[in-house]
């Protein structure tokens, strides 16, 4: 289904309610139903006002396409007939190339992307990957649970947080990672009864505010997976849960403790670990979803990449217009976009963004940024760099020896390695960059025996990626004592999904205690002020292990061949 904007009075009917059938377990308690006609007819999409945003070099970028239309209808699915549920599908009147494709609209007329990608599945075979998918957590949570001596679990979905306590207004809802791991509901005050032995059971809370209403799913195929019983208040959820030995998963623990829950149930570490660490190895179902993560997030790196090339624009231009050609929020990406321009990207994670668009001889993008599919996150780098003075040049080396290396860290993955060998492999082949440009005057061996490599490249190479952008089960064991920042110490597995993610960058705290260290005669610093303008540089793929001939698949370079260079 397209993912398309609708109006605010078209959201209100859209409200997910069962067409028949009981909201309890057993038939009985409250249910709501479907009029014969509700859901169905068809509503015209209106053309949204003009917008002074964004500049006109940036709507060059976008071409008109055929306008499209919102057809309202009412799937039927398998089992109880309270399973049945209303969904918006969003039809397209002109042909696409994808069923999924994302567009983006400048001055509220659709367009699409600069590039057409090819769906990396089809949905009937992520249909069918999804049920092999909760077919394998059944069987993983019954083993875990008797394992750790619990009948079954219940995992919240989280609840809205209050910004401040002086206001009205709410943080927009992060899901519950464990709940999202069985389905791609991004909706507060769920709740997923996982009983082994019977099935999956989705309390889903319908509410009845005026004032907000949540964003419908994506995707409606996981409602066969489980029994769908809708409450009104989250308080009706505490009749529904079974009376056995019950743990709760979820933030929201003043939740558990409304349901009389013990305290050693909420949130047990010993329950925790175990599922964090299932979390790791991604079944084909997940890595599908991270493929077409990589997919919607390539459109804005595109999109941003052409912007930075043919015009001056400013951090904030580019930000929004990556959000336009991922046809995503703020609170749906993964993480803020980083978005630095210049002496910027010597700030690793930069989200403060410039609002004026000043042109320099030289400039560098450092853009990272990522998508989410189905609660999948991507996490990918570009930098570019455009402008033909010597600094330039310098910059454009270590962005090219930058590049040549992360593609040479890829190929060395292999399965039983440890992750941080690949790490400490990086930091020789930083310092073999810094030699060739110039910067180092010593080999590659001595600047990381010296810390030199670390002044440049303080950051780890790389973390696990799925439902988190840093995933969890992958930092069991701590990093080495110069290693800090290493977000994954595993021993790489088939099925795991991480990123690699090199970089180079002037930071002056750093700089400044190399600068007044005995090592500082190992560095060229006027090469280094010459260049420190430009910020630093960064590349980053996501990769999935697969253990077979070619041992990994980049679903990154599968978009986005190029990982940065001259602009």
């Amino acid at each position: 289904m397209h993912r398309g904007r609708i109006s605010r009075s078209e959201r209100k009917r859209i409200a997910v309610l069962p067409l028949s059938g009981s909201g309890r377990a057993n038939g009985s308690g409250p249910a709501r139903a479907l009029t014969p006609n509700e859901g169905r007819g068809e509503t015209t999409r209106k053309r949204a006002p003009r917008s002074p945003w964004p500049p006109p070099s940036l709507k060059a970028l976008a071409k008109p396409s055929a306008a499209r239309r919102c057809k309202w209808t009412s799937d039927s699915h398998e089992g109880d007939p309270g399973n049945r549920v209303a969904f918006v599908h969003f039809v397209s009147v002109a042909r696409f190339a994808a069923p999924l494709a994302c567009i983006f609209c400048f001055d509220g007329v659709a367009a699409k992307p600069s590039k057409d990608y090819a769906l990396p599945v089809d949905n009937a075979t992520l249909k069918k990957l999804y049920a092999e998918h909760i077919k394998d957590l059944e069987s993983r949570y019954a083993a875990i649970l008797e394992q750790e001596g619990f009948d079954a679990v219940v995992i919240h979905s989280g609840s809205l947080v209050k910004r401040t306590e002086a206001d009205d207004q709410y943080w927009p809802l992060r899901v519950t990672p464990h709940f999202q791991h069985w389905l791609p509901l991004a909706q507060p005050d769920c709740a997923l009864i996982i009983h082994p032995g019977n099935k999956p059971r989705l309390v889903w809370l319908q509410s009845k505010s005026f004032w907000e209403q949540p964003a419908m799913p994506e995707a409606n195929f996981f409602l066969e997976a489980f029994t769908v019983q809708v409450v009104s208040k989250p308080s009706e959820i505490k009749a529904l849960l079974p009376d056995v030995r019950l743990a709760f998963l979820g933030d929201a623990e003043e939740q558990a403790i409304r349901w009389d829950l013990p305290r050693g149930a909420i949130n047990p570490h010993h329950l925790r670990g175990p599922l964090d660490r299932l979390r790791v190895l991604k079944t084909p179902y997940e890595a599908a979803c991270l493929a077409e993560a990589n997919r919607r997030a390539a459109l804005g790196h595109d999109a941003v990449a052409a912007a930075f090339r043919e015009g001056v624009h400013s951090e904030l231009d580019l930000h929004l217009l990556y959000l336009r050609a991922t046809a995503q929020d703020d609170p749906e990406t993964p993480y803020k976009n980083i978005v630095a321009m210049g002496p910027h990207a010597a700030t690793l994670h930069h989200v403060s963004y410039e609002k004026r668009a000043d042109a320099r001889a030289a400039e560098s993008l450092l853009v990272d940024a990522g998508a989410t599919y189905l609660g999948y996150c991507s996490d990918i780098t570009r930098t570019w760099v455009k402008g033909g003075d010597a600094e330039t040049s310098v910059f454009l080396g270590i962005v090219d020896g930058l590049e040549k290396l992360q593609q040479r860290l890829c190929a060395a993955v292999k399965v039983g390695a440890p992750y941080e060998e690949l790490h400490e492999e990086s930091h020789r082949q930083v310092g073999a960059v810094l030699r060739e440009v110039g910067i180092s005057k010593v080999s590659a061996e001595e600047a990381v025996a010296d810390g030199i490599t670390r002044a440049f490249y303080p950051h780890g190479l790389g973390h696990s990626l799925g439902l988190q952008c840093h995933d969890v089960g992958c930092a069991l064991v701590k990093p080495k004592q110069q290693n800090p920042y290493l977000r994954n110490t595993s021993t790489i597995t088939t099925g795991q999904v991480f990123t690699i993610e090199p970089g180079i960058y002037f930071i002056e705290p750093l700089l400044a205690e190399l600068r007044a260290s005995p090592k500082a005669a190992s560095v060229d610093w006027a090469r280094v002020d010459a260049v420190a303008g430009l910020g630093g540089a960064r590349i980053e793929d996501d990769i999935v292990v697969t253990g077979g001939p070619e041992v990994i698949r980049n679903l990154t370079r599968e978009h986005l061949p190029v990982g940065g260079g001259r602009s």
